[in-house]
């Protein structure tokens, strides 16, 4: 099983903008939400993937990704029935690790998260300047169920 470690903040300062090394427009959508899984079909650039999550235990869960063609993704999106997001992410470089910092569109305009990957829950992490208000484990704030509002 592929396991994912990931905290999450809300982000305070657009600085992160300033400080990121790329960015892509993503569109997700959600298959399936069930309370011990989600299925999601994303759309990253030119990209399509197929993606299962388990159910968070704190920062981690299980998370198994597959590219698959793009052609695919759009077929798959057309069976989420609404639930669907779309976002800017910005990837930054800061004190060791890569952080993940997505600007939601839609109804979501104006909500921006930031997150990173950790090799296990206990690994330190120094926060940029951007990250605010800890939200790791906010069902809230999942985007399972930003896709579902």
């Amino acid at each position: 099983m592929a396991t994912e470690i990931e905290r999450k903040f809300l982000v305070t300062d657009n600085i992160y903008r300033l400080m990121a090394e790329a960015e892509v427009e993503i569109a997700q959508c959600y298959i399936s939400r069930q309370v011990d899984a989600t299925v999601r079909v994303r759309r990253a650039g030119n990209r399509g993937f197929l993606t299962v999550k388990s159910r968070n235990r704190g920062a981690t869960r299980g998370e198994w990704e597959y590219e698959i063609p793009l052609r695919d993704a759009h077929e798959l999106a057309s069976l989420a029935g609404g639930w669907s997001i779309e976002k800017t992410r910005y990837k930054v470089a800061y004190a060791g690790h890569m952080w993940e910092v997505d600007e939601f569109h839609g109804r979501h305009e104006g909500l921006v998260i930031a997150e990173v990957e950790l090799a296990d829950e206990a690994e330190e992490v120094e926060l940029p300047p951007f990250a605010g208000q800890e939200v790791t484990g906010d069902p809230a704030y999942y985007n399972s169920t930003l896709a579902g509002e």
